[in-house]
């Protein structure tokens, strides 16, 4: 599929550079997080070290996840209500139970 038809089917939400490098950088910081978690199932590592890996993996996600969601309600979900649509609380509220 080409990248111009690709970009037609999904919403889009305007970042400036910058934010775009540091949420890729906590992303990949997921990545190698993960990656560790790999590596010490391969070699057979101890449980609760593995544990505590996966803790801190969940825990960056979680952080991420809550910084792009801060980041939707002051962008997306602020246009949308300046343009009343009603839709916007309705598709928020279920972000929320889907974050817990």
């Amino acid at each position: 599929m080409e990248i111009s038809n690709y970009s037609k089917n999904y919403r889009e939400t305007p970042r400036n550079e910058e934010d775009v490098k540091a949420l890729v950088s906590r992303v990949n910081r997921v990545k190698g997080q993960i990656d560790g978690v790999r590596t010490m199932l391969e070699e057979n590592r101890y449980c609760g070290d593995i544990l505590i890996q996966l803790s801190a993996a969940e825990s960056a996600i979680r952080s991420l996840s809550y910084l792009i969601f801060e980041e939707h309600l002051s962008t997306c979900v602020a246009e949308k209500l300046r343009q009343n649509d009603p839709e916007i609380v309705k598709e928020t509220v279920e972000l929320i139970k889907r974050l817990k």
